[in-house]
């Protein structure tokens, strides 16, 4: 089997006034499509799949499969970034990363920020890593959380009984939490939390008992509080432990008189809130991405692109500009290239709210 192979580069420039980063790797053209997607994951439920609001950029890889994202969109702080290719067909490829139904694609999640200079080799499909140079400790600690993971797979797998299973959920909650722990990265414990609180997953009755008694989750709430007091990471998780504990331990649990309805109505509130920050934040990274794509055009073709988006066509730009038709087509061909758009469809979609 030929693997997918990315050599990922971050470079931290300090002349410049923003970090500048670059991102280069190889992908096996015979295997996958040319068109390479950098994400920021802001909701850590969210790190399987394909999800379109979470796409930074695009990129395709040349003949040879290399391909480079180079800019200063990173954060200062630490964030959880998703590299992914897939084969959609380019007709239904919106709408299946909108709604993450892409059955033939892959990805890779590691941790970085905008001041890191890291090097290393990976391959999607045998998730072999090796030789990683970075002076970020935190950068790999995914990949090493999924070593762990496959590990835990072959003990689940040894003897398929209950009274395997049962012993092996004690045990790997416990090895999981520690190593999450000892890996001193909040983010990196928070995949772990999610896998092993996920609802679909035979974990989850596991986890409400552990919830009831074990003070780790408590203490994961202080470290993120800690080192993320803004992020939506800590935001996230503190409205789900809150909820996960009184699910886990329910007022006749507690034999107490209190009125639960205030606490469910706060969560709701509490969720309300959420969603409305994720939508505001959203659409400010769009506006921020609208800016600076803007700014990559001379005048001229930002007066093109107006037009464009206004349903002009060649003909009505050219009058309304005063040159001639040849001259809009060069400028909209410049406007395509700059921005990394095919078509008129595609350029409507990038400025849309």
């Amino acid at each position: 089997m030929r693997f997918l192979m990315f050599n990922i580069t971050f470079l931290l420039l300090g002349t410049f006034a923003f970090a500048q980063h670059s991102f280069k790797g190889y992908i096996d053209n015979d295997r996958w499509q040319s068109e390479v997607y950098l994400s920021v994951i802001e909701d850590y439920r969210t790190l399987e799949g394909i999800n379109d609001e979470q796409i930074i950029t695009k990129v395709s890889a040349n003949a040879n499969g290399f391909f480079e994202f180079k800019g200063n969109q990173l954060d200062v702080t630490q964030k959880i970034y998703k590299l992914h290719v897939d084969n959609c067909s380019s007709f239904n490829q919106g709408s299946n990363h909108f709604e993450g139904h892409c059955t033939d694609s892959n990805d890779i999640l590691f941790i970085a920020k905008s001041t890191d200079s890291i090097t290393f080799p990976l391959s999607f499909d045998a998730q072999m890593f090796c030789d990683i140079i970075s002076n970020n400790p935190r950068t790999a600690a995914f990949i090493k959380v999924d070593s762990l993971k496959e590990e835990m797979k072959f003990a689940y797998s040894e003897f398929r009984s209950k009274a395997n299973r049962d012993l092996n959920n004690k045990k790997w909650f416990k090895t999981l939490q520690d190593f999450g722990e000892d890996l001193e990265e909040p983010l990196a414990e928070l995949y772990i939390y999610a896998f092993l609180s996920d609802r679909g997953t035979q974990f989850h009755n596991y986890y409400l008992e552990d919830l009831k008694q074990n003070s780790y989750y408590d203490e994961l709430l202080e470290r993120l509080q800690e080192e993320y007091p803004n992020s939506s990471y800590t935001k996230q998780y503190e409205a789900e432990l809150t909820s996960d504990k009184f699910i886990a331990s329910p007022p006749d649990e507690q034999h107490s008189s209190f009125d639960w309805t205030y606490v469910l109505i706060g969560l709701l509130i509490a969720s309300l809130i959420m969603n409305l920050w994720f939508v505001v934040s959203s659409r400010k990274r769009k506006a921020k991405q609208h800016i600076q794509a803007k700014d990559l055009l001379t005048k001229q073709e930002q007066n093109v692109l107006d037009l464009l988006l206004s349903d002009n066509s060649n003909k009505d730009i050219a009058e309304a500009l005063f040159v001639s038709v040849s001259t809009v087509k060069t400028h909209v061909n410049n406007v395509y290239k700059k921005l990394n758009v095919n078509s008129r469809d595609e350029l409507k979609s990038l400025f849309t709210n």
